[in-house]
């Protein structure tokens, strides 16, 4: 008869002593694992051998995945092309679907840090995002979901982070899982994440970020994009300061009609606005006679790559 299908292909980060990566396993994925620390190497390498070809596992990290410096890469610094060609996942266009989905725990040390990076690879279409709208399920804390899925003019967690991951991503909350099932018996007794003194709260979130199919439509697109996400930042640098301010540092003397156009009210808090409106007015911006894009062009390339 014709051939079985094959089994789905995820790609694990950090899978550690591997509990997630045998639940995935048992599921009948085949994985595909990336492991930086060297504790962990020979046993998935043992459970790799264990199994007829459903488990490969890579020396890497994947948050060290392209540097910027492209000298011979080392383990665990990998580039993602050498990583999606062992896997045999070809790049696709934006809008096609999901070509590859991507598991794993968000160590909780620079966590805000590796989300920022994730974020702008995705908006630049750079990385993993080079061969499309890669999925990711990852498990954060409670604190950064909570600022991921804040509402407009929620003190203090309603953040440019939240702007352009609700405009970036499909965000949905798969799971809520205690800490204590990440406690493992590893050589030190220790947990399978580390812990950072005080946890924030009791939970891992696992959280699947899907790139939104439409969000190079209008003035957006991956050649602007950091112009954009510099905006954002700008905007939340001063929670307090209103639209029409922003708008006068910007030197825009048509600020007025622009308003009026959006449908903003002109004494609206940064805070206040929804991700929508966000967009709106980069792609208003973007047409309207006074803005250049060297109005930003030094502060962006200075501050693009300094995550917050």
């Amino acid at each position: 008869g014709p051939d079985p299908e094959p089994e789905p292909l995820l790609l694990e980060f950090a899978p550690g002593p591997g509990i997630l990566t045998r639940t995935l396993l048992d599921a009948g994925f085949r994985v595909v694992a990336l492991e930086s620390d060297s504790d962990f190497l020979a046993d998935l390498q043992s459970l790799e051998n264990s199994l007829d070809g459903q488990f490969k596992v890579i020396h890497g990290d994947f948050f060290r995945l392209d540097p910027l410096s492209k000298v011979a890469l080392k383990p665990p610094a990998v580039s993602s092309d050498k990583l999606f060609e062992t896997m045999g996942v070809a790049a696709v266009p934006w809008r096609a679907d999901v070509p590859l989905k991507v598991f794993g725990i968000v160590p909780q040390e620079l966590e805000r840090n590796r989300l920022w990076r994730l974020l702008f690879a995705m908006y630049e279409c750079s990385s993993i995002y080079r061969y499309g709208r890669v999925e990711l399920n990852l498990f954060i804390s409670e604190k950064e979901y909570t600022v991921l899925t804040a509402k407009p003019g929620e003190l203090r967690i309603y953040q440019a982070l939240t702007v352009l991951a609700q405009l970036g991503f499909e965000i949905e909350l798969l799971h809520k899982e205690p800490w204590s099932s990440f406690a493992t018996n590893l050589k030190n007794g220790g947990l399978a994440i580390p812990k950072t003194g005080q946890l924030p709260n009791d939970h891992l979130c696992l959280v699947r970020l899907t790139p939104q199919q439409n969000l190079f439509t209008g003035g957006l697109k991956p050649s602007n994009a950091s112009t954009f996400i510099f905006m954002v930042k700008q905007s939340f640098a001063k929670p307090k300061s209103r639209l029409t301010d922003r708008l006068n540092s910007w030197s825009l003397d048509n600020s007025d009609t622009l308003l009026k156009a959006l449908e903003i009210p002109k004494n609206a808090a940064m805070r206040n606005l929804y991700p929508e409106d966000y967009k709106r007015l980069f792609e208003a911006l973007q047409n309207s006679d006074m803005f250049a894009e060297t109005l930003f062009h030094d502060e962006v390339l200075a501050s693009t790559r300094i995550m917050n």
